[in-house]
């Protein structure tokens, strides 16, 4: 078995989720989450097959964030993985929609965070045994980080 490391190219403002399903509409099904979890949501989704023609399935609505869904989703190359750029949408505003998709198994990561995919290769093919989503922490919140944590929650509307 040989590990390997997949950095995602993204910009920074974009929003990533990797995942893992079990089936070939997946496409299908997330394109249908996202679009109705977030009006006018701009996205790009490519997923892995597995078996049979092996392709990278791909949607979006948006073609720059497909493309690059795309070409992430090459250098990761790990059946039944799906990767998520979004642009004007956050992981909480979908997360729960995608997570109802039959075919969905897991969530390995939803960030903005600068993300690396670790990836296991044998001689079947390729598995993602993890992602490693931001830097090690600095330190542990103070009681200033915490007001200021809990202001800024209250600021842009996740608690009242």
């Amino acid at each position: 078995m040989e590990i390997k490391v997949v950095h995602i190219k993204k910009d920074p403002e974009h929003n990533v989720i990797i995942g893992q399903s079990h089936f070939i509409k997946t496409v299908e099904d997330i394109h249908e989450a996202l679009v109705s979890s977030v009006p006018g949501i701009k996205f790009g989704l490519a997923f892995c097959e597995s078996s049979g023609p092996r392709l990278i399935r791909h949607s979006g609505t948006d073609k720059k964030l497909e493309e690059l869904a795309i070409e992430n989703a090459k250098q990761i190359a790990s059946g039944h993985t799906f990767i998520i750029i979004l642009e004007n949408a956050y992981p909480i505003n979908v997360l729960r929609k995608i997570k109802d998709v039959d075919e969905v198994v897991r969530i390995f990561a939803a960030s903005a965070n600068p993300m690396d995919v670790i990836i296991a290769e044998t001689e079947l093919g390729r598995g993602v045994l993890g992602v490693v989503d931001g830097e090690v922490p600095l330190g542990v919140e103070k009681e200033e980080d915490i007001e200021n944590r809990k202001a800024f929650l209250r600021k842009i509307g996740y608690k009242l």
